[in-house]
C-alpha cells in the first residue's frame, strides 16, 4: 500500500478536507490487464462508490517461452500503465492507492526485480498476493455489489492467467481455489491455428477439465445435502460473453451488466460461433473489443467446461471482484467495516491459527509467547523502537508460528518455520508480509539476521530489512520466557532506564516456589541479540521467589 498523502508536495496530492469521506484507488496487475477503480468511502454507512475507473491491456502474461520472465516490451507496457493510473488517482485527490499484483507476476521467474522497477520508478508499492488470497478478495468485492441473502453461491472468476472458483453464503467463504487456468495462458499455450482446429479445440477442453477439476471438486464437496447455489460470474471474459449474449437476444447491450443472466445452451452456441471464426472476424462483433478478440475463444471455453462440470445451468453477471474486493480489505483493516463481513475482520488470525494447528503446533505454548512478545513491544515501544500496530501483528504472527518448523525436523527447526510459513497460504496477509513473518519465526533462535541469508536478503528494501532485525530479538526473548513450556511465567513487566541505557526485566512467577531458573538462564543466553541491536543492558528479576522474602 502507498499512502499518496505521506509524499506530500512530490506526489501533488491532498489530504481529504473532511473527516468523513476518503479517496482511495486501487489497482489489480493482471495477466491480460491493469486496472484501477477509484473509489469514494463513507466511513459513516459504511460505503463506497465508484468514481472513475481506468483499463490497459498490457499482456503481462506474454511471457518470454524459454525462460518465462516478464518480457521488456510488457514491463515498459505496464510501467507507462501504472504511471496513467497514479497521474489519474492524483488529478481525483486520492490520498491513498492500494496495488495488487496477481498470476503473471507470481509466477515469473523476474516477478519481483518487475515490482522493484515499479517502486523505484515510480514509488507504487504493490502488494504480491497469492491465488487463494486472490479468490478471496474477489469474494469480498462480489459481496459489496450483490447481496447473497445467506444463500450459497459459486463465483467464477475467469482472469488472463488463472481461473478462481470460491463458494460462499454471504458468511465465511466456505471453498477458496485458484487454478492456472487461464484465458491468456490458454491462448498462448495451445491455440496455433486460425480459427482454431477441430483437434486443439478438443485438446483444449480435455485440458481444461483436467486442470479445474480439483477446485470443482472441492467447491462441490462444501455444498450442503439441498443446495442449489447460485453461480456468478466476474471478470472481461465473462462480461465480453455476457455482451455478446445480450446483442444477440436483446438487440442491445445493458449498462451496466450487473446481474444480467445468460444460461449455458446459450453460452454453447456462443462458443461455437465464435470458434468457427478467425480472429479478424471476432474483432468486427459487436460488443467485443479488438484485443479481447484474440483470447475470447479460450475464456469462452474456460466457462462453459466449468458450469459442466458443476451441472450448472445459468450465470448471472457480477461487476464487482478484484478491484473492489482490493477496497474492501482495505475499509476492514482500517476498522470502516465492522456489521456484514465482520468474519473477513479476523481472517488473518483464523488462519494463522489453522496454519498452526497443520503443523501441530504447541498452540498453549505459542500463545504465551505471542503474549509475551506483544507485552515486550508494547511496552518498549516509544522508548526502544517506534514501530506501530501493524509490525505488532507480524510479530504475533510469527510468535504463534514460531515453532511450526518442528513438524519437518528438531534440527535447525527455525530454518523449516520459515519454508513452512513462507508456502503456507496465509490468507489475509500480502506477500511481503507473509515474507516478513517468515523471517522473524526464522530468528527466534540461533543465528541474528545477516544479509547472506537468502531468506534475509529476499526482503524488498532496507524498511522490512530493519523490521526484522529490530522485532525479531522481541521474539527471542519473548521464547525463552517460556522455555518449559508449562506456563512458569505469569507476567513481565519492563523498566528502561535511559540514562543508564539499562531495561530491566521484571518477572512473576506463577508459583512463587519456582525459582524459573530454566527461563531466566535462557533468557541470559537470549538477551545477548537484543542487546547489541537496542544498545542496551538486560536486567533481570525474578518477582514473588522464595529469595524475595
Amino acid at each position: 500500500m502507498i499512502d499518496l498523502a505521506a509524499q506530500g508536495n512530490s506526489a501533488g496530492v491532498s489530504t481529504p478536507t473532511t473527516n468523513t469521506e476518503r479517496i482511495l484507488a486501487a489497482i489489480d496487475i493482471g495477466t491480460n490487464s491493469i486496472h484501477m477503480v477509484i473509489v469514494r468511502i463513507d466511513p459513516t454507512l459504511p460505503s463506497f462508490t465508484i468514481i472513475a475507473k481506468e483499463k490497459d491491456t498490457v499482456r503481462l502474461g506474454e511471457r518470454d517461452p524459454h525462460t518465462g520472465n516478464l518480457t521488456p516490451q510488457a514491463i515498459k507496457r505496464a510501467i507507462a500503465a501504472l504511471q496513467r493510473c497514479q497521474e489519474l488517482a492524483k488529478s481525483f485527490q486520492a490520498d491513498q492507492l492500494v496495488a495488487v499484483a496477481t498470476s503473471a507476476v507470481r509466477e515469473a521467474p523476474n516477478g519481483r526485480d518487475f515490482l522493484q522497477q515499479v517502486d523505484s520508478q515510480l514509488g507504487l508499492f504493490v502488494n504480491l498476493i497469492s491465488g487463494q488470497e486472490e479468490a478471496r478478495r474477489i469474494y469480498l468485492g462480489v459481496l459489496s455489489g450483490m447481496e447473497f441473502h445467506n444463500q450459497p453461491h459459486i463465483i467464477i472468476d475467469i482472469g488472463g492467467g488463472s481461473t478462481e472458483l470460491i463458494l460462499g453464503d454471504s458468511h465465511a467463504p466456505r471453498s477458496l481455489t485458484s487454478t492456472k487456468v487461464g484465458a491468456v495462458r490458454l491462448t498462448r499455450e495451445f491455440i496455433t491455428t486460425d480459427p482454431i482446429s477441430d483437434r486443439e479445440f478438443q485438446y483444449l477442453q480435455a485440458y481444461i477439465r483436467g486442470r479445474i477439476e480439483r477446485a470443482v471438486e472441492d467447491v462441490l464437496a462444501n455444498i450442503e445435502p439441498g443446495e442449489k447455489p447460485r453461480l456468478v460470474g466476474t471478470s472481461g471474459t465473462i462480461e465480453t460473453l455476457a455482451a455478446l449474449h445480450a446483442k444477440e437476444n436483446l438487440g442491445v447491450i445493458p449498462s451496466p451488466l450487473n446481474g444480467y443472466e445468460f444460461n449455458r445452451h446459450d453460452l454453447k452456441d456462443i462458443v461455437k460461433h465464435l470458434a468457427s471464426l478467425t480472429c479478424a472476424e471476432r474483432e468486427k462483433l459487436s460488443g467485443l473489443a479488438d484485443k479481447r478478440a484474440e483470447i475470447i475463444v479460450a475464456g469462452a471455453i474456460i466457462l462453459l467446461e466449468t458450469m459442466t462440470m458443476l451441472d450448472i445451468q445459468s450465470l448471472t453477471v457480477g461487476e464487482r471482484a478484484l478491484r473492489e474486493g482490493v477496497i474492501v480489505d482495505w475499509m476492514l483493516s482500517q476498522g470502516l467495516i465492522e456489521d456484514r463481513l465482520r468474519y473477513q475482520g479476523e481472517v488473518r488470525k483464523r488462519n494463522i491459527i489453522k496454519v498452526a494447528q497443520k503443523y501441530h503446533v504447541n498452540l498453549a505454548s505459542s500463545e504465551r509467547v505471542a503474549n509475551f512478545a506483544v507485552s515486550l513491544f508494547n511496552q518498549t515501544k516509544g522508548q526502544l523502537h517506534n514501530w506501530g500496530n501493524e509490525e505488532r501483528e507480524l510479530l504475533w504472527a510469527a510468535a504463534i508460528l514460531h515453532n511450526c518448523g518442528l513438524y519437518v525436523s528438531h534440527s535447525a527447526h527455525n530454518k523449516h518455520s520459515y519454508y513452512l510459513i513462507r508456502n503456507g497460504e496465509l490468507l489475509g496477509f500480502t506477500d511481503i508480509e507473509i515474507e516478513v513473518i517468515a523471517n522473524l519465526a526464522r530468528y527466534h533462535r540461533k543465528s541474528s539476521p545477516k544479509k547472506k541469508h537468502d531468506n534475509y536478503s529476499n526482503l524488498p528494501n532496507k524498511y522490512y530489512r530493519h523490521l526484522v532485525k529490530e522485532i525479531s530479538p522481541l521474539l527471542r526473548l519473548a521464547v525463552a520466557l517460556d522455555r518449559r513450556q508449562i506456563g512458569a511465567i505469569s507476567k513481565i513487566r519492563c523498566h528502561y532506564i535511559s540514562e543508564d541505557k539499562e531495561l530491566c526485566l521484571r518477572l512473576t512467577p506463577v508459583d512463587p516456589n519456582d525459582t524459573c531458573a530454566l527461563e531466566v538462564w535462557s533468557l541470559e543466553d537470549k538477551k545477548v541479540v537484543f542487546e547489541e541491536e537496542y544498545d542496551v543492558k538486560v536486567v533481570i528479576q525474578l518477582e514473588n521467589s522464595p529469595s524475595d522474602k
